[in-house]
């Protein structure tokens, strides 16, 4: 076998030097790659290659095992097992999004990660032996509403993905999954391409369709053992239709940092979901996992929010909106089969300062410090035996907190469809020192807790924002800019009558 694998790596070589693509184990060095890997992956993968490594237990998904010979992402056929060296190659290039996984294009050279590739084939042994034959993507079918609507049909036929995906793509399933080691996984929301593994271009997916991803309890539909087999094409057209999933709306700007409040003239709603939201300009933040204060989170299963505000001369809006897989219910059966256990409520906060600043310091943004107090809404989804109810504290460090009369704030949430929406409603003004008064024109620092009782979240253990921005758009906002637009036209009209009266008189003479 050796013999064969000098040989194949001198065909694999006299190939690239003929002006095939590069990109062969082949050509990577398994002695350098182990000095490489020692230095950069044993944290998680552990110097076995098991997914021991001392960070691994704080991780979800875990590290990959490569001593299972098991690999999650590849372009190999449903029935082969070896991943193509080009599979292992983009893993440590690009990483993998929703993952502890970095990509190391921008550490590591070319010639480093394809020594990495061959040294991490000697785990399970791959290092002697060939993959099988790649996916077959036969004619790619061009994305179009016919191709779409096709995918649709068959992405909700039998619940072939809508079982596990939703039947809207959110991720959520009806059913607990788990993966081959008995770990939870979570099933991909299709509607954030950004969380792909991989990528959300139609032939990734249509490969993803294909092969399936092993150690998980996606399958190959391109097994013509399965009940839900589809052809080449019409494995194309479910990948054109999960492509048109993508909420691309919804994507975080990390230029955007302001949510701004658009002033209405009728009373706000209070359902969620009323026509009103559909105007209001939506700004979306990545949420991250708290780690700061005892009992810290590591796991999390979510990780944005979107916000829209509005208001009136009396009255606030803030709603917000997260897709969370899970409906979490103490008590309600079908939510008890697929949470953790203990099963907790969901829940939200929107945390503002008592103050507004009048300098660039702001309170400690995880409930705040000693010198600068928060106010914290808080809206928790109930049990079977206890409907959900919106409280409000006052804070100066985490533990701190105390209780405030919430009868002037109003907090109603609809979950649909894998997603959250509540909505926050309050008086501009009230008559509390330990309340928020919101002003016109200002920037008030704004930030977000959330919970998912599904994923074991409850107090200290939950995901949150950092400070960002909220502004009440003043309805006289506008006078400014007119008034500088009509002088500047003004300014121009002169400069036009001055030249047409110098080009008059040189004419004259």
């Amino acid at each position: 076998m050796r013999l064969v694998s000098k040989w194949l790596r001198i065909v694999g070589l006299g190939c690239l030097l003929m002006g095939a693509p590069s990109g062969y184990a082949a050509d990577g060095s398994p002695e350098n790659g182990e000095e490489i890997y020692l230095k950069r992956c044993v944290g998680c993968h552990g110097v076995d290659g098991d997914g021991l490594g001392p960070g691994a237990e704080r991780l979800l998904p875990p590290p990959r095992d490569f001593t299972s010979g098991m690999f999650k992402i590849m372009s190999t056929a449903f029935d082969g097992y070896i991943p193509q060296d080009q599979d292992i190659f983009k893993m440590i290039k690009l990483g993998m999004p929703g993952t502890a996984m970095p990509g190391w294009q921008d550490i590591l050279s070319e010639q480093e990660m394809w020594d990495l590739v061959a040294y991490i084939k000697v785990f399970p042994g791959y290092d002697e032996e060939e993959p099988g034959a790649a996916v077959e993507y036969v004619e790619q079918v061009p994305s179009s509403e016919d191709s779409i609507a096709k995918g649709k049909e068959l992405f909700l036929e039998d619940d072939r993905c809508s079982e596990c995906h939703g039947e809207d793509g959110k991720g959520n399933a009806i059913k607990r999954l788990l993966g081959d080691n008995g770990e939870r996984t979570w099933p991909r929301n299709l509607t954030k391409p950004w969380t792909f593994r991989h990528s959300n271009n139609p032939k990734d997916i249509f490969t993803r369709i294909s092969v399936g991803i092993p150690g998980t309890q996606m399958p190959s539909f391109a097994d013509p053992a399965s009940k839900k087999v589809l052809t080449p094409e019409e494995r194309w057209h479910v990948a054109n239709y999960v492509q048109s999933l993508a909420k691309t709306s919804e994507a975080v700007n990390p230029e955007n940092t302001v949510i701004k409040a658009a002033r209405v003239d009728q009373a706000i709603p209070d359902d969620p979901y009323d026509e009103i939201w559909t105007d209001a300009l939506p700004s979306t933040f990545f949420m991250v996992p708290q780690i700061i204060a005892e009992n810290r989170h590591f796991t999390p299963s979510n990780d944005t929010i979107t916000v829209r505000s509005i208001y009136t001369p009396t009255e606030i809006g803030i709603l917000l909106e997260w897709d969370d897989r899970t409906f979490s219910q103490p008590g309600d059966e079908d939510s008890e089969k697929i949470g953790d256990s203990p099963l907790y409520e969901d829940k939200v906060a929107v945390q503002l300062p008592v103050t507004i600043p009048t300098g660039m310091e702001k309170p400690y943004f995880v409930m705040g410090d000693r010198d600068n107090a928060v106010n914290l809404w808080r809206w928790r989804g109930g049990t079977t035996s206890e409907p959900e109810a919106v409280s409000q504290i006052s804070a100066t460090g985490v533990g701190t907190g105390v209780e405030l009369d919430a009868e002037g704030l109003m907090g109603r949430g609809v979950y649909k469809s894998g997603t959250w929406r509540v909505l926050f409603k309050r008086s501009l003004i009230t008559e509390s020192e330990d309340e928020l008064q919101f002003r016109e024109g200002v920037f008030i620092p704004i930030a977000f807790f959330a919970w998912d009782g599904s994923n074991g979240e409850s107090g200290t253990k939950h995901i949150l924002s950092t400070w960002y921005w909220l502004v009440l758009e003043s309805s006289s906002s506008s006078v400014p800019f007119l008034g500088s637009l009509l002088a500047l036209i003004l300014v121009l009209g002169l400069e036009f009558l001055w030249v047409r009266s110098s080009s008059l008189q040189e004419e004259n003479h």
